[in-house]
């Protein structure tokens, strides 16, 4: 499915301020597979999903996604492949715009444009009907402005949004890292659900380790631009922060205190 080939990536080359945000990245998901990312801050999480979505090319290796190779393709054509939603619950809607609207918009996406004009009584069923999985009651408020929903509502769209085209693969950017504990928590049991139900490839960074050992049947953690740990099937299962912890001084011979974060 996704296919990530000895991927590099060098930030201010040449100067003093050269960082290398990726060194020889491997990776490669299976149809299905919900890997989760651990790392602390400057790890390369976020420098990995942009390179995945198209934001930014390799300096070196290639990215392929079913077979085929995207290296060079830009960021508005793989959003036709690559479902996306990011840490801000202000991005990935249109707030000014009515739920239906923002549906509408993502539903016709990845479909030929037509002369038919609005939303027909079949397709605000479809909506309705997607929108019902969510259980938060949006389904009855269709005309609700996108602006005047919580920030846990609008993730629940944004999370709807980017599955709704069917896409090959579904990113997560730390998705629920900007909301309240409560509604973190509502949106982690949706994403368990949706992926679960869509059996989308996902790939999902997060801070909160329990987060990372409750969702996903893959974990990889990161540091220095490296992935240094992967762990699956079964072995995941029986993980625990505690273990997580003892792991990352195993291979680096130092704690992992510079991100606080990493033990929610």
């Amino acid at each position: 499915m996704l296919q990530l080939n000895q991927i590099h990536k060098v930030f201010n080359e040449g100067t003093l301020d050269e960082k290398i945000a990726l060194e020889d990245i491997n990776l490669t998901l299976k149809p299905g597979d919900f890997v989760t990312v651990i790392g602390s801050n400057g790890a390369g999480k976020s420098t990995l999903m942009n390179m995945i979505s198209g934001v930014l090319t390799p300096d070196v290796g290639e990215v392929f996604i079913d077979d085929r190779k995207i290296t060079n393709l830009p960021e508005y054509k793989r959003s036709r492949l690559i479902g996306r939603v990011f840490q801000d619950p202000m991005a990935g809607t249109a707030p000014s715009m009515t739920i239906q609207e923002n549906l509408a918009l993502a539903y016709n996406r990845n479909r030929r444009r037509t002369l038919m004009k609005g939303v027909t009584k079949k397709l605000r069923t479809t909506f309705q009907e997607a929108l019902g999985t969510l259980h938060l009651g949006l389904e009855d408020r269709l005309s609700a402005k996108v602006g005047l929903l919580s920030g846990g509502e609008r993730q629940a769209l944004s999370l709807l949004m980017a599955t709704f085209t069917e896409p090959k693969m579904l990113l997560l950017d730390e998705h629920t890292a900007a909301l309240d504990p409560a509604r973190a928590a509502l949106i982690t049991k949706l994403t368990g659900e949706i992926v679960e139900r869509t059996e989308l490839t996902t790939l999902m960074v997060t801070h909160n380790m329990q987060q990372a050992l409750d969702l996903g049947n893959r974990l990889i953690m990161m540091d220095s631009g490296r992935i240094i740990l992967e762990v699956d099937g079964e072995d995941k299962q029986n993980l625990t922060i505690e273990a997580l912890l003892h792991e990352f001084q195993r291979i680096k011979g130092s704690k992992m205190t510079s991100d606080r974060a990493l033990l929610g």
